[in-house]
């Protein structure tokens, strides 16, 4: 254990901090790091260094050269930067680089050097050129802040959505500030800046003077400042040696730091952990790397070659031409058990497995004592948090066996916590793999998630590596393989040197029906691509129409859209395709189209019944068809016509419609409907009242209502109603005129082509059974007994029904009989029944 902690170093009482290698670097640098703008991601990110940026020693025909490489120092991309000058560099959270350009062009390039967009930071940027520039992150995404030549800021919060801030101005500036930072309070974006010995916060309102409360005197100059990674402490550099560190709103003192050197520093960083002992700043020099707290001493570090500080969630990383390691404060359970003489439940658990596998009683005296201190859960605890913050994989496997060792000595331990640290330690393996490049620790790692490093897996095209990780994780298909196959096949499409055929398959093979995974996506990045038949091969893999259709409408490929829409059976996607036609093609084409498309035809004429009449009115003349034609004119004559002589002229044209269609009894009907019309017009002259689009029979019931008979009659001989039916209209219209007079005189006008029993029914309707008797003796014996019972003579159809010796009848008078009233009745049918079942 002495030797493990052999590099660790103390600051104050409290704290160590240990700096380990990440990486041996053998990415062939041939220029300094101080001769390249550089910008490094976090959360083990890229590097990005643009060579040979514009300098006066260097020919301007040389072109810079913008490299990207992993942190391990594997390329990524590199290509000859052919835009104006570069101010700064920076990386955006979704690990973009965002270039910012001397005349406020920001350009975005991915991972792999592809161009994805480019913005602009103002008009008021470009007159006045960028003098610097920084990019920083808030909880809405990464942002951009601009210093111009005219010494005004300029900043956005989020450059996913860009939106402007031009800062208040500082009063009397005249010149560049001595330093400045952008700074992130109560999620607004603010700008910091040092003017001789005053300190300027800028909001999107005013310009206030800020003082650090506890600064040392004889301050005359701030050389440098920086911001913690979570943007809740500051570190203020003077020019009098002194290290201010405090909260970012300057309203509390942490720390005050002399570190006797006055020359400005090139880096300066926070370097401090969740739950930290000891909040520290990391200063570099050109060859001498001090971290520096709340301790009267500091940690000082000899720098063998220029090197470039990239703050961490829980460290620093430092890389320089040849290596790259990580600085940061050791962790509590990492230092309880590593400690020299350290008598912490983690450490002899420890002890004890190691002695275990030399077989050596200690092991038992070591076990003995923890478990006597109650404190083997504890330890097993320690062993495992221990594991999670160890680079290397050795001291990682120890301390899991320990952890293990422990378990088998507890009754009730959850396995939970352990299976979750070998699995979260297998993957921060794999990734740190020298060929990966992506250094995470088990602190950013838990930050980070499962999910985001999975994407920029992705984005670095690791798609084995992702989907193996998946895997053995277990994650659902839809958040994990899935996804990742899904992003493959995006990938697999800008393939340009593969016909369209065997992408396609290759696909198809590697996705199958994979489920989360939309061929319509993959087919419309292919399309993006210029890959046009590409695309339309993979929406047949798509088994959603909804899918498919848009898609097709966007490439031009209507008709095909037309067809996957029919073939769907959703109307309302035939609809949007329909619709989406009309617009493109002319008319004669579209009904062309149609003609071939009975389904769509079917439905574009429902459409067209609703919202386009003449269009259909089109559709149907250019088929011949005559019989619907003729119901079109119909309806037309009924929905657009006021004037009578239009609606006759329509029904003619109806008519003539139907006669081409040889539907004769069509045609005769409209005709009679136009004879109609122009008799009940001719009815409205004469006699006044409403008569125009009356049916026949209500035309004839409202001539009876008004005592017009013998019109009444005239019309029913036009039209050839038959007698029943004009009786019928006949007896309704009096009866609701409560005429019974004229009632008793129509009955005996001639015989009922009716009977009489409608007459008994419809006075009984009217709530009239004095006159509903007058007719109950004149029903037919068939339906006597009947027309007894509506007007309540029981006995006489008792009589009626035994006289007529019918089994029907007699059940029907027996169910109207009543208790005591007609209990006589109910036995007389009764006795007839008996007598009838002797016979």
């Amino acid at each position: 254990m002495d030797c493990y902690t052999a590099n660790w170093n103390p600051l104050g009482d409290s704290a160590f901090y240990r700096k380990y290698e990440l990486y041996s670097m053998d990415w062939d640098l041939k220029e300094e790091l101080r001769d390249c703008l550089v910008a490094a991601a976090p959360y083990g990110g890229p590097i990005a260094l643009l060579r040979n940026p514009w300098r006066k020693e260097k020919a301007a025909s040389v072109r810079p050269v913008l490299d990207i490489y992993s942190a391990s120092g594997m390329p990524l991309a590199s290509l000859l930067w052919k835009s104006g000058p570069v101010v700064s560099l920076g990386w955006s959270a979704e690990e973009e680089l965002l270039c910012v350009q001397e005349d406020g062009a920001v350009l975005v390039y991915g991972l792999h050097g592809d161009f994805r967009r480019h913005f602009s930071m103002g008009n008021e940027v470009l007159q006045n050129r960028v003098l610097d520039a920084r990019i920083f992150h808030t909880e809405f995404g990464s942002g951009v802040a601009i210093l111009t030549g005219a010494h005004r800021f300029t900043l956005s919060a989020n450059v996913g959505d860009l939106k402007l801030r031009r800062m208040p101005e500082v009063p009397g500036l005249q010149s560049a500030p001595s330093c400045w930072t952008a700074l992130c309070q109560d999620r607004v974006a603010h700008i910091l800046l040092a003017v001789g010995p005053d300190l300027y916060l800028l909001d999107h309102a005013a310009c206030s003077t800020v003082t650090p409360p506890g600064l040392a005197p004889g301050v005359s100059s701030f050389l440098q400042m920086a911001v913690s990674f979570t943007y809740r402490h500051l570190a203020l550099f003077t020019d009098t040696g002194y290290i201010w560190m405090g909260t970012a709103s300057l309203k509390e003192k942490l720390c005050e730091f002399n570190c006797n050197i006055r020359a400005a520093p090139k880096q300066m960083v926070w370097c401090s952990r969740p739950r930290s002992k000891e909040r520290a700043v990391v200063v570099a020099w050109e060859r001498r790397l001090m971290v520096v707290g709340d301790a009267p001493e500091s940690i000082q570090f000899v720098l063998d070659e220029d090197s470039y500080l990239v703050p961490e969630l829980d460290g620093v990383r430092i890389f320089s031409r040849s290596t790259h390691e990580f600085l940061h404060e050791v962790p509590a359970a990492s230092e309880e058990i590593f400690k020299i003489a350290s008598m912490a439940p983690g450490a002899l658990l420890l002890e004890a497995q190691k002695e275990y596998e030399k077989e050596s009683q200690k092991a038992d005296e070591y076990l003995r004592e923890i478990q006597e201190l109650g404190q083997l859960t504890q330890a097993v605890q320690q062993c495992i948090e221990a594991a999670g913050h160890e680079h290397q994989p050795d001291m990682q496997k120890s301390l899991l066996r320990a952890a293990s060792f422990g378990k088998c000595f507890l009754d009730r331990f959850p396995p939970d916590s352990f299976v979750r640290m070998c699995q979260d330690l297998r993957v921060l393996n794999a990734v740190r793999d020298y060929h990966i490049g992506i250094p995470l620790t088990y602190s950013q790692y838990k930050q980070l998630t499962i999910q985001v490093l999975l994407d920029r897996l992705v984005l670095r095209r690791l798609y084995p590596l992702a989907i193996q990780i998946c895997e053995y994780l277990r994650l659902p298909e839809v958040q994990g393989v899935s996804r990742i196959l899904a992003h493959w096949a995006c990938y697999k499409v800008q393939q340009k040197d593969v016909s369209d055929e065997d992408v396609a398959r290759a696909i198809n093979q590697k996705l199958g029906d994979t489920p989360g995974v939309s061929y319509s996506d993959i087919a419309a990045r292919a399309y993006g691509c210029g890959r046009t038949e590409l695309a339309i091969k993979l929406l047949e893999y798509e088994p959603r129409s909804g899918e498919q259709v848009p898609l097709l409408l966007k490439m031009k490929r209507s008709k095909l859209a037309l067809s996957k829409a029919i073939e769907s059976g959703d109307t309302d996607l035939v609809f949007t395709v329909l619709l989406h036609l009309k617009n493109e093609l002319n008319r004669g084409d579209f009904f062309m189209t149609l003609r071939n498309q009975p389904m769509a035809l079917s439905l574009y004429r429902q459409f067209c019944k609703h919202q386009e009449l003449e269009t259909l009115k089109d559709l149907y003349n250019q088929d011949d068809n005559h019989q619907e034609l003729g119901s079109f004119h119909i309806r037309a004559s009924y929905a657009a016509e006021e004037r009578i002589e239009g609606r006759v002229a329509a029904l003619q044209t109806a008519a003539d419609a139907f006669y081409k269609a040889k539907n004769e009894f069509a045609a005769k009907a409209t005709e009679d409907q136009m004879r109609l019309l122009r008799l009940q017009r001719r009815l409205e002259d004469e006699l006044g009242g409403q008569f125009l689009d009356l049916s026949l029979h209500d035309t004839v019931t409202t001539l009876i209502l008004g005592g017009h008979n013998k019109r009444a009659e005239q019309l029913a001989r036009d039209f050839r109603i038959p007698d029943k039916r004009l009786w019928w209209l006949k007896l309704t219209a009096l009866a609701d005129l409560e005429d019974w007079e004229e009632l008793e005189k129509f009955s005996k006008s001639k015989k009922s082509p009716i009977g009489y029993l409608p007459f008994v029914e419809i006075c009984i309707k009217q709530h009239n059974k004095y006159e509903a008797k007058k007719y109950a003796s004149r029903v037919g014996p068939e339906q006597k007994v009947k027309a007894l019972l509506l007007v309540g003579d029981v006995a006489q159809a008792a009589d009626v029904a035994i006289e007529h010796r019918n089994e029907a009848e007699l059940s029907l008078v027996l169910s109207h009989c009543t208790g005591a009233t007609d209990g006589a009745t109910a036995d007389k049918i009764q006795r007839a029944r008996a007598q009838a079942q002797k016979k």
